[in-house]
């Protein structure tokens, strides 16, 4: 199953910096172990917001419920979750 999630971080003004960069190193690191996976197939940069748009693949919404919780990062981001399907126009059949 395909979803686009839009995650926006809010960090709370005058939070630990050196805790902040350690969860940042965290959530990266958990990023690139699902990218190679496969189940974070796209992301995004937001311009000019510290946010992201991206593409999951997962098989169902309870996986993708416990990815996006298992985040360092989630206690501070406001998520947004669409579900896709394919689009009977689209030339490669693979969706990707």
């Amino acid at each position: 199953m395909l979803f686009k999630v839009e995650m926006d971080v809010n960090v709370p003004h005058g939070y630990d910096s050196d805790k902040f960069e350690q969860l940042k190193a965290a959530e990266k690191a958990r990023f690139q172990e699902l990218q190679r996976a496969g189940t974070w197939r796209h992301i995004w940069r937001v311009v000019g917001q510290y946010s992201n748009v991206s593409i999951f693949d997962v098989e169902s919404n309870a996986a993708l419920h416990d990815i996006l919780m298992s985040l360092p990062l989630y206690p501070f981001m406001t998520i947004s979750v669409v579900a896709l399907c394919r689009h009977p126009s689209s030339l490669h059949d693979d969706d990707r």
